[in-house]
C-alpha cells in the first residue's frame, strides 16, 4: 500500500516531477519496459536510489521485470495529483505573468489558466491568449463565483504578501509564488516558491573555479 505524502521526504517529492518527464518522452518513444538500472542512466541517479523513491509509494514493478512504462508514469501521474483538473488565476499581468499565460504546455498536465489580474489600467481589458485581464478590485469577487484551486503571484515583491492574503481569505489553497519574496501562510495554505535567481545563482557557483 502506498504511503502518505506526509511521510515522505522532500527530496523525494522533488524527484517525482523529473521521473514523470523523462517516463513520458519513453512512452512517446514507444519504449515500453524499462529496469532500474536503464532508467538511473537517464536520471542521473543510481538504480538503489530509484528504488528506494518508489518504496515510498510502496515500490512499483518487480524484481528482474523492471517497469511498465506506461503504468509506472500512470501512478507518478496520481501521486503527483495530474489525474485532477486545476483552474489556475494569475496575479499581475506584467512580462512573466503574460508569459505564463502563454504557454500551452500546462494545459496537457490539466492545469489551465482562467484568468490574469493586474492594477494597470492600460492592460485591464485586455486578454492573452484569449484570456483575460481583470483590475486587481475583481479578484475576490471572480474567486467566489468560479473554481480557483490554484493562484500564481507575478507581482512586485512588496505586493506579494498582500496578495497571498487576500488569495487565502478567498479559499485559494494553492499559491505558485514567482515574487522574489518567501510568502507567509497559514497550514492550511500551500505555497510553492519560485525564485528564478536561485536558480541562476545556483548554475553561477557550479560554473566558479573559485
Amino acid at each position: 500500500m502506498a504511503k502518505e505524502k506526509n511521510y515522505v521526504s522532500e527530496a523525494v517529492m522533488r524527484r517525482m516531477p523529473k521521473y514523470y518527464r523523462h517516463l513520458t518522452d519513453m512512452e512517446k518513444a514507444g519504449i515500453e519496459r524499462i529496469s532500474s538500472k536503464e532508467l538511473s542512466k537517464r536520471m542521473g541517479l543510481t538504480a538503489s536510489q530509484i528504488r528506494q523513491d518508489f518504496n515510498c509509494f510502496g515500490g512499483f514493478g518487480q524484481q528482474g521485470y523492471g517497469y511498465n512504462v506506461s503504468e509506472l508514469r500512470q501512478e507518478i501521474q496520481k501521486i503527483l495529483g495530474l489525474h485532477n483538473e486545476y483552474h489556475i488565476i494569475i496575479i499581475g499581468a506584467g512580462n512573466l505573468g503574460q508569459a505564463l499565460a502563454n504557454y500551452t504546455g500546462f494545459e496537457k498536465d490539466g492545469f489551465f489558466v482562467k484568468a490574469l489580474f493586474d492594477i494597470n489600467p492600460r492592460l485591464i481589458g485586455m486578454s492573452i491568449r484569449g484570456i483575460p485581464i481583470y483590475d486587481i478590485d475583481e479578484m475576490e469577487s471572480f474567486i467566489s463565483e468560479n473554481e480557483v484551486h490554484i493562484a500564481a503571484i507575478c507581482t512586485p515583491k512588496e505586493k506579494a504578501q498582500e496578495a497571498a492574503e487576500i488569495l487565502i481569505q478567498s479559499g485559494v489553497k494553492g499559491i505558485w509564488n514567482f515574487a522574489a519574496v518567501d510568502i507567509a501562510v497559514p497550514n492550511q495554505a500551500i505555497v510553492e516558491n519560485v525564485h528564478l535567481s536561485d536558480s541562476l545563482y545556483t548554475l553561477s557557483f557550479r560554473m566558479s573555479d573559485d
